[in-house]
């Protein structure tokens, strides 16, 4: 008997098209494909946990993960024993960002936090929906959000962070202009204040307190650039509470000081 993912599938097949559905399967959910298929399949798991085999092997796909089974590979795939495997999947022609990432017949990475995990999730829901309405250039839309799934995909495995370096830098550029503590950071990312300073140096060669400085800097640097923005406004703007201390900042990194820097702007 056919279930709903295999009628979608034979679908897919004959027409090429982007689609994809919203599962939430026991662990007597399973599919079983020796020939493959002629799409790529994008697997992001909400809860739970799913397993996907091909002939280099089996690797699992948890809560928070986002996978992708490349086309032409023979493959299984189906929910955990003992588990309710609760996914969202889309199926797509192929993309030239596929290209981006590394040649696996299934590839599995781990969202590093609830920014990046809510983006993907939300183009998963974008495909979805504009998939089903077919109104005009929803290919088109579906493309883009496709893309950016690929895009943070190639992401995470073009550039390997420790998972929480990458949590901070996500909370620093949240919080550009708010005071930032390093106990407070600390906190959210579930380890000492001292380890997570060192961690970050290390990986990145700034401080936190640096990188945070460099992020306002080059922001303030575009809004007067570009958004007409005085010195004084633009240093307001990033969360500087004292002008002459993102001055210091700004030559630090420009070489310059922020009102010769727009004074050259204005006048190129």
């Amino acid at each position: 008997m056919r279930t709903p993912a295999d009628r979608h599938a034979i679908s897919l097949e004959s027409t090429g098209t982007i689609f994809g559905d919203h599962f939430e399967q026991d662990d007597s959910y399973r599919l079983r494909r020796p020939n493959g298929m002629q799409d790529w399949l994008l697997v992001y798991t909400l809860q739970g946990e799913g397993y996907f085999r091909t002939p280099a092997g089996e690797k699992r796909c948890g809560s928070g993960q986002l996978g992708l089974l490349r086309a032409n590979i023979a493959h299984e795939y189906g929910t955990v024993q003992g588990t309710q495997w609760n996914f969202l999947w889309i199926h797509y022609p192929g993309l030239p960002e596929n290209g981006m990432l590394p040649n696996e017949e299934f590839l599995v990475e781990t969202l590093p936090d609830e920014r990046v995990r809510g983006r993907v999730e939300l183009a998963f829901r974008n495909v979805l929906q504009d998939s089903l309405d077919r109104l005009e250039l929803w290919e088109a839309l579906c493309e883009n959000a496709l893309r950016e799934i690929l895009l943070l995909l190639a992401q995470r495995t073009n550039k390997r962070l420790d998972p929480r370096v990458e949590q901070t830098l996500g909370l620093l550029s949240r919080s550009l202009k708010e005071d930032v503590r390093i106990d407070a950071l600390s906190r959210e990312i579930g380890i000492s204040g001292s380890r997570l300073a060192h961690l970050f140096k290390q990986q990145t060669g700034s401080t936190i307190l640096e990188h945070l400085n460099q992020m306002r800097v080059r922001h303030a640097a575009l809004l007067m650039s570009h958004s007409g923005r005085t010195a004084n406004e633009a240093a307001h703007d990033v969360g500087f509470n004292s002008y002459n201390h993102f001055a210091d900042q700004f030559r630090k990194q420009f070489g310059v000081s922020p009102r010769q820097y727009r004074q050259a702007c204005r006048h190129p």
